[in-house]
């Protein structure tokens, strides 16, 4: 077994399990001692994991967000609405990003998760101080959205299809931008 993989098997056995694991009941599973356990717990949390060491074992916990990328098109009028169905749903919009010809790939943080959050970044966008991304690719940009389950990311591409602002990929898209729909 590689250490990627008894990495991946610890993950999997903490997330199958009810109660906390120990150390050495991971370590007589994995056949490796209790010191190579506790260094891949310090690995798998430096990688993103939340494992909690307890008095009677290592607990998970579960990734609270699932992240699906889409490409939409819209134009900047449209935005608020845009925004709100996909907030409205229980989803967050994490980023926007275009990929433009001569810039490359071209992200912002937007972390909008109310229509508070709407109401603000639209506010913004209307005084004038910025343009949207979008204005630089004729509408066409991409938004991670994060989600309690695939369920709402899947709720999400539907209502973005239903209003047209789900936009198809096409065979131009950049090799980079594949990492992003790889599961999709």
């Amino acid at each position: 077994m590689t250490l990627k993989e008894r990495h991946a098997e610890i993950i999997h056995i903490l997330k199958q399990s009810e109660a906390p694991v120990s150390g050495s009941s991971l370590s007589k599973q994995l056949g490796v001692s209790r010191q190579i356990i506790v260094s891949d717990i310090e690995t798998i949390r430096a990688d993103g994991n939340m494992i909690l060491s307890t008095p009677k074992g290592y607990v998970i916990i579960p990734t609270q967000y699932v992240e699906r990328v889409f490409k939409v098109y819209h134009t900047v009028e449209d935005t608020e609405s845009e925004l709100n169905l996909i907030v409205d749903l229980g989803a967050e919009v994490k980023d926007v990003f275009i990929s433009h010809h001569v810039y490359n790939e071209i992200h912002a943080k937007l972390n909008i998760a109310s229509r508070h959050d709407v109401s603000v970044f639209c506010d913004n966008i209307k005084s004038g101080k910025s343009s949207p991304l979008l204005t630089i690719t004729g509408g066409y940009h991409y938004h991670t959205i994060a989600a309690k389950d695939t369920e709402t990311l899947t709720r999400v591409e539907e209502a973005l299809r239903e209003k047209g602002f789900l936009a198809p990929l096409t065979e131009y898209e950049p090799a980079a931008l594949t990492r992003y729909f790889e599961n999709n």
